[in-house]
């Protein structure tokens, strides 16, 4: 041929670069994560190492292992036996772990042992953000969407159901019972006594199983019944209905589950909802976000079991406060969060409350601006629909899918974040701030900010 081609030869044995830092361009995400962490306290992570004693091989150590896993679940990649595999194929994952390899189980039992020190980190990044002018809580917009179990609803059952089955389980198991006495008679006149007592039919061994299974998901749902109609005031210490004053009996007894109520045997803190993206019915929680207009950076993560969202205002807001030491001055939320407390609760805390009473749909009718002044006997949730026909109004509301949606787009399509891979409301929470905390790394890297140490 005329031209010739630069040389290729997939044999050619190669010296490695004397620093670990020429792998990679001086701008990488990993050597950005690694100086933020760097910068961080982690006397929370260390301190079961200091009281610990050693025998055999010393552990990893725990700030490359924080490393490690932030940047997996920055970069899409939370499970402990991918990690284990990039620290081998992944040149950044090579360069945080400078050339270990810590296996599954290591990285596995390093995040579910300091699960919540890891999290608590949220707010040590959150500040971070605002050192670096991405948070300023003029506007916040909080919004939640549904996170898949590590379950599946195929293996939920409602609470009708599980007494239905209790009552079938326990015939089956007398009828067992009795067939097994009848065998060990048999065999007892025909070869003498000597079978083990502790020798049950596997079929019967299986179906007492999965009894117990089910009595003790019945009672959990009970007791969940009885502390939340106590903590309502429906019952009293003794379990007796208690009645308003000029009120009536409800058609269901308080302190008593819904036939309807559902427990997964896997992940019994998980709930079936509905998905509001796909409309159809998932095992998961309700994953919940407050993100600050300035730079999409979340100043407040939390988790909830519950599909409703009207209880998320208050406590989103005492985050808000407690991680960043201020209240936002605007606080918008879709007609899922209104109620006329939330909208009182936000007044009386000196944030202007944004949340429609009903679904707002934009079409070519829009009412017309709203204009003069608000009658003095208007209701609550009247001031607030007028509110948001003012132009004011409309042009601060808009700004709500602008900030949060994007968000949740970002963590979920770009990351791949669509199921937790723990289990259990504790732990749930704890990824999620993980993720949420990694998310804010992100923007924090996007956008141009110098770490001290890097």
């Amino acid at each position: 041929m005329s031209k010739g081609f630069k040389a290729y030869n997939p044999d050619q044995t190669f010296l490695m670069p004397p620093s670990l830092r020429d792998w990679l361009p001086q701008d990488h995400l990993a050597y950005f994560l690694s100086d933020v962490v760097d910068e961080m306290d982690l006397s929370e992570i260390y301190r079961p190492y200091e009281l610990a004693d050693w025998r055999g091989q010393p552990p990893y150590h725990p700030r490359m292992m924080t490393k490690l896993l932030f940047y997996a679940y920055s970069v899409g990649v939370p499970s402990s036996r991918k990690i284990e595999e990039k620290t081998y194929t992944d040149v950044a994952l090579r360069i945080i772990a400078a050339g270990q390899h810590p296996d599954h189980d290591t990285i596995c039992q390093f995040r579910s042992r300091h699960l919540e020190a890891l999290a608590e980190l949220f707010v040590q990044v959150l500040l971070l953000c605002r050192k670096a002018g991405l948070v300023k809580l003029g506007h916040v917009a909080l919004d939640g969407t549904k996170v898949k179990a590590n379950a599946s609803k195929h293996k939920a059952m409602s609470y009708g159901r599980m007494c239905e089955a209790e009552k079938e389980l326990e015939r089956q198991v007398r009828q067992l019972l009795e067939k097994a006495q009848q065998a060990d008679q048999q065999e007892d006149s025909r070869y003498g006594k000597g079978k083990r007592a502790d020798e049950l039919p596997e079929e019967l061994r299986f179906r007492q199983g999965r009894l117990k299974k089910i009595r003790e998901a019945k009672e959990a749902l009970e007791r969940e019944a009885r502390e939340r109609a106590l903590a309502e005031g429906k019952i009293d210490e003794e379990g007796n209905p208690v009645v308003p004053k000029g009120g009536r009996k409800g058609k269901h007894p308080p302190g008593v589950p819904k036939a309807k109520d559902q427990r997964n045997f896997t992940d019994p803190d998980s709930r079936i909802m509905k998905d509001s993206t796909s409309k159809g019915f998932v095992q998961a929680y309700n994953a919940q976000a407050a993100v600050d207009s300035q730079g999409q950076i979340i100043v407040a993560a939390e988790v909830t079991n519950e599909a409703n969202d009207k209880q998320q205002v208050e406590a989103a807001l005492e985050q808000i406060e407690k991680n960043l030491g201020q209240k936002p001055k605007e606080l918008s939320a879709d007609a899922g969060y209104y109620s006329a407390d939330n909208v009182t609760m936000l007044q009386e805390a000196g944030v202007e409350p944004l949340i429609p009473p009903e679904k707002l749909r934009h079409t070519s009718k829009d009412p017309p601006a709203a204009r003069g002044r608000i009658p003095k006997d208007m209701s609550v949730k009247d001031r607030m629909r007028r509110k948001l026909l003012t132009k004011e109004g409309k042009q601060k509301y808009s700004r709500r899918k602008e900030v949060v949606e994007p968000v949740f787009g970002q963590i979920k399509e770009l990351r791949g974040f669509r199921q937790f891979l723990l289990r259990g409301l504790g732990k749930v929470r704890g990824e999620w701030r993980l993720i949420c905390l990694t998310h804010n790394v992100l923007k924090l890297w996007r956008s141009g900010y110098a770490v001290a140490g890097g």
